[in-house]
């Protein structure tokens, strides 16, 4: 199964990208946790600190000054690129290189080629992406099974979230509404109208995630129990039943 998450820069994709891929593996799940965001922090989210992280985009910057080798195959790619994560998870930091270097997984490769390329048989894949809409405009059917849309009661989240779950809807892939960091009734209701009937999951605002965001930390393990991890750990739930054969 392959998931992506998408939504407005700031409004928490991150987080739950990380939260639903250490719950899915928690669960005994082989999960593969892709960055694809031009400012890549899955890192952080997933609990292997910032400076880990650094050191993985740092990785990846080294293509452009030759201190890296290319990695043509896909398996290549994941390995070289990648490192493990609490729980089990691979993370792979995918963040474009700009370089003509045709048949290079690793130069300009955009993140819905990668996410076409990699096998997802036996495994789940979870994808950060770019903020904004630019990866949902160019997703096409097959290269992601998912698209969950992180949402958050303010007027520029909402356009977003609102356009992601058109262009979804419009090539008849299944999207969820993530509706985060929600206070009341009156926030939920606000992503509501935006967004219309689809599929929603509700993320209450959070101090444990707050603190997560601040310290540098995983929310998952600053505390398992806080009201919004364990919706979040809920919804990994909700995924990994999805990803089981009838």
């Amino acid at each position: 199964m392959k998931i992506v998450v998408a939504g407005k820069g700031g409004v928490g994709k991150t987080t739950v990208s990380g939260t639903i891929s250490r719950a899915l593996a928690r669960a005994g799940h082989d999960v593969l946790a892709l960055d694809a965001d031009t400012n890549p922090m899955l890192g952080v989210s997933l609990g292997v600190g910032p400076e880990e992280t650094d050191l993985l985009v740092a990785v990846r910057q080294g293509l452009e000054t030759g201190e890296t080798e290319h990695e043509r195959s896909t398996e290549g790619f994941v390995e070289r690129f990648g490192r493990d994560a609490p729980d089990g998870v691979r993370l792979v930091v995918a963040s474009r290189i700009e370089q003509a270097n045709p048949g290079c997984m690793c130069c300009g490769v955009s993140p819905e080629g990668l996410l076409n390329e990699l096998e997802s048989e036996g495994k789940i894949i979870v994808g950060d992406l770019e903020a904004g809409i630019g990866t949902v405009m160019r997703l096409q059917e097959g290269q992601a099974d998912i698209v969950l849309v992180v949402a958050q009661p303010t007027a520029k989240s909402l356009n977003i979230a609102r356009r992601a779950v058109e262009m979804t809807d419009d090539r008849g892939g299944r999207v969820i509404v993530i509706a985060n960091r929600v206070r009341d009734d009156e926030d939920l209701a606000v992503i509501r109208e935006a967004v219309g009937e689809c599929e929603m999951v509700v993320v209450p605002d959070d101090a444990a995630i707050a603190r997560a965001d601040r310290e540098g930390l995983a929310a998952i393990d600053v505390d398992e129990n806080s009201p919004g991890v364990k919706a979040l750990v809920a919804l990994a739930d909700r995924l990994a039943a999805m990803a089981v054969p009838a």
